[in-house]
């Protein structure tokens, strides 16, 4: 349970909070501990967001598929971690992927009602969640307001990073060729020559079907123009 704790206050959502004041917490609100087998089904993509859930043991797959394209996300989070609590306030509470389990998973989970509590009794709660989802907020602004030249690699490298966050790794993306340069706004040349220019660099490898990302942080500097 010790572990467990220090895992939790690295998490963004408990930054600042003293192991005594979450031990607390826990055992005060009806926080619910559960275990998945490999390969099982936590979340539902569409499933409305009304709890938070922490990853506190094992890992995560998230599957994002666009609605329009042929074209799919996946990308694996590790322990200690949270999922989607983004999407716990606003206008669109629905998460947007499927969530499996990798390996047998443990997951904290915690009602929208019980974290509002928390909010409303501790500022140091309040700020940390506050600070998160302006983070989340910004970058996908400065993603989009970048100096960016416009090259189809940088485009490329927006649409995965907007897609994936920063702790997550083994992301793959899963598209026909015809529906990415659509959403790219690409000719299949064009597409074809930025994905050599991203293997040429180690940042990916690609199929005719799949793009396997090997350096996130590379598509970082790709937008940065730092490659």
């Amino acid at each position: 349970m010790g572990n467990m704790f220090e895992q939790l206050m690295n998490l963004p959502l408990f930054q600042g909070v003293s192991h005594e004041r979450l031990e607390a917490l826990i055992e005060k609100l009806p926080f619910h501990f559960l275990k998945y087998g490999d390969g099982e089904h936590i979340i539902k993509a569409g499933d409305e967001c009304t709890n938070l859930r922490f990853i506190v043991s094992g890992s995560v797959k998230l599957v994002t598929k666009s609605r329009v394209a042929r074209l799919s996300i996946s990308q694996i989070a590790d322990a200690p971690n949270v999922i989607g609590p983004d999407f716990l306030f606003g206008l669109h509470t629905q998460y947007p992927y499927d969530v499996f389990a990798v390996g047998t998973t443990g997951i904290m989970q915690l009602r929208k009602s019980d974290y509002m509590r928390i909010l409303q009794s501790d500022e140091v709660f309040l700020f940390n969640i506050l600070n998160y989802l302006s983070h989340i907020s910004q970058n996908h602004t400065f993603a989009l307001l970048s100096q960016a030249r416009g090259m189809i690699a940088e485009r490329l490298s927006k649409l995965i990073l907007s897609l994936t966050s920063p702790s997550s790794h083994d992301i793959s993306l899963h598209y026909r060729q015809k529906d990415l340069c659509l959403l790219l706004g690409a000719r299949r040349n064009s597409l074809v020559n930025a994905l050599d220019e991203l293997k040429d660099k180690g940042v990916i490898n690609y199929t005719l079907s799949d793009i396997d990302v090997l350096d996130r942080k590379a598509l970082i500097k790709i937008i940065k123009h730092d490659i």
